[in-house]
């Protein structure tokens, strides 16, 4: 089956600052890469090893990457000042192959988001512990610009974490709580809602209420984290 598509409710740049969205795109790409890395290494580690065979646990973003999702609505969205919902490439996950299924379904889905929340607490020390030096005119600062880069990673980090742990399928936080509800309410979720996940959280993005669902939490971790 495929287990999951990534999503990333962000908030662009403004204006257009070509250096700045390179940052930012390379970023994203870095983190959706990991967030799938992570789902791939999970279910292989308990029993399935469908992503292995597909290539899919490696950290190279190509073998992640899907045209649509991760590259033309992220780089509109940063062009035009619009939010966008980004993914990569599903992966792929036989639920009967793991070892413990029902447990283990949670496990795969929730390791997406734990590996994003990782990075953003390595960036978040990272941050702690760089010392950044005034900009002088004329002086080379490589301070200031790692210290932009990590910043973006604590952002986009927080904000994938928190965005797909939403508990609206095909989300992983739908899928975690498909796995924790008792057997016939999960069905019933599964049934009701995936169907219609997409056009759910659509719904949620252009009525404002997808940023009710998220700012909260990404507020919280970010006042801890900073």
């Amino acid at each position: 089956m495929r287990f999951s598509r990534v999503g990333l409710n962000l908030y662009p740049l403004s204006g257009i600052d070509f250096p700045g969205i390179f940052i930012l795109f390379a970023v994203l790409l870095f983190s959706l890469t990991v967030h799938e890395a992570a789902h791939a290494w999970s279910a292989d580690r308990l029993g399935d090893p469908t992503a292995r065979s597909l290539g899919r646990i490696s950290l190279n973003p190509l073998v992640h990457i899907d045209p649509i999702g991760t590259v033309l609505f992220p780089l509109l969205a940063m062009v035009t000042n619009l939010g966008f919902i980004g993914w990569a490439k599903p992966v792929p996950v036989d639920v009967r192959r793991l070892r413990h299924a029902r447990r283990d379904y949670v496990i795969v889905a929730a390791a997406g988001p734990a590996s994003n929340l990782a990075l953003a607490v390595i960036a978040a020390l990272a941050l702690r512990v760089l010392p950044v030096s005034p900009v002088t005119l004329g002086e080379p600062n490589v301070s200031v610009p790692i210290a932009l880069v990590l910043g973006r990673v604590l952002l986009v980090n927080v904000l994938l974490a928190v965005f797909n742990m939403i508990p609206i399928p095909p989300l992983d936080g739908g899928n975690v709580i498909g796995g924790l509800l008792p057997r016939p309410i999960a069905y019933r979720f599964d049934t009701l809602i995936r169907p219609y996940g997409f056009l759910l959280l659509y719904a949620l993005m252009l009525t404002g209420g997808l940023d009710y669902l998220i700012g909260p939490p990404r507020s919280f971790l970010l006042s801890i984290l900073q």
